[in-house]
């Protein structure tokens, strides 16, 4: 039989509990947070003070010396890394829309719309399915869409459509290219994968298909995240494939055979920025604020941001 669902309590309620469970609340403090900031939501960023039993079972009792206000600066740090995530990410996807563009209208610039110029494995038919929704959605008010589709017989070279394509749509085009086409837009984006320090195996999967395809879908991920104003502190995405990648160095601090967690994104967006904006700072900014805001927070494990041992705090 399952549980009835719980009634909402009031702020003064949540504090009252929070402190029975042994957290040290500041009434204002809290008030000015949980009036706009839903106890819910709050409440993953106190998660790693709970107690846990001798047989591992969560307990709702706190630690020790457990504060609200610094979960309050844990959710703010976390609120300040999605903002410079968006912002990386931004330059990123822009970059990746050029690239696969150049490739795909270098003959022609409706080539995206023949199913022959991608892999037999990609759904090509699904893929122009979504196309048409994108066109369709953005068609009111986009005057390049109007434009096309009143003069050309509603013929769109890619570089219109890139415009109103979700950096997913360009992620799963990409996927869909030919090899040599991955390989030489991994390249434009600086990475030069050296063969000779991977394993057969590994050298064989990589001419297959380039390891840039997993980590675009785990930076599609990790941007719907942001989009969403979800957490990225302490949470796992989709994993993707680091052996690659670790062959060159800018990416040698990524974790042995996969990376899940957020250190892993920032690691090759920080790396794929660097080629996109030159002299950028952005890399700095995401050091700064886990040095200053999170591994400064006693909620912080450095392991919970998916941080190696030998990070030398900078990317």
């Amino acid at each position: 039989m399952s549980k009835p669902v719980k009634r909402a309590a009031a702020i003064a309620q949540h504090v009252d509990l929070l402190r029975s469970r042994g957290m040290q609340v500041d009434t204002v403090l809290a008030y000015q947070w949980l009036s706009f900031v839903s106890y819910y939501r709050l409440s993953a960023y106190w998660y790693p003070a709970r107690h846990v039993s001798a047989h591992g079972v969560l307990q709702d009792t706190f630690k020790p010396g457990t504060r609200f206000s610094d979960a309050v600066a844990l959710y703010e740090a976390d609120r300040k890394l999605r903002a410079l995530v968006h912002d990386g990410m931004e330059r990123v996807e822009i970059a990746m829309r050029t690239r696969v563009g150049e490739a795909l209208t270098a003959t022609d610039p409706l080539a995206y719309a023949d199913p022959q110029r991608f892999r037999p494995t990609f759904n090509h038919k699904k893929w122009m399915t979504t196309l048409d929704k994108r066109i369709n959605r953005a068609g009111r008010n986009n005057e390049a869409i109007k434009h096309y589709r009143d003069s050309y017989d509603s013929q769109y070279p890619f570089w219109v459509l890139a415009e109103v394509l979700d950096f997913t749509d360009i992620s799963r085009l990409y996927e869909g290219l030919p090899a040599s086409d991955q390989q030489k837009i991994a390249e434009d984006m600086g990475l030069v994968i050296d063969l000779t320090a991977l394993s057969k195996n590994q050298q064989r999967k990589t001419k297959l298909q380039s390891p840039l395809v997993r980590w675009m879908e785990q930076l599609t991920i990790v941007r719907n995240f942001c989009a969403h104003h979800a957490r990225l502190w302490n949470k796992s995405f989709a994993p993707a494939p680091t052996a690659a990648f670790r062959t060159l160095p800018q990416f040698a601090s990524l974790p042995l055979g996969q990376s899940g967690q957020i250190f892993g994104a920032l690691t090759v967006m920080a790396g794929l920025v660097r080629v996109t904006s030159p002299g950028t700072t952005w890399p700095n900014k995401i050091s700064s604020l886990i040095d200053n805001e999170f591994l400064t927070n006693p909620l912080v494990n450095p392991t919970s941001l998916g941080l190696p041992e030998n990070w030398n705090h900078s990317f």
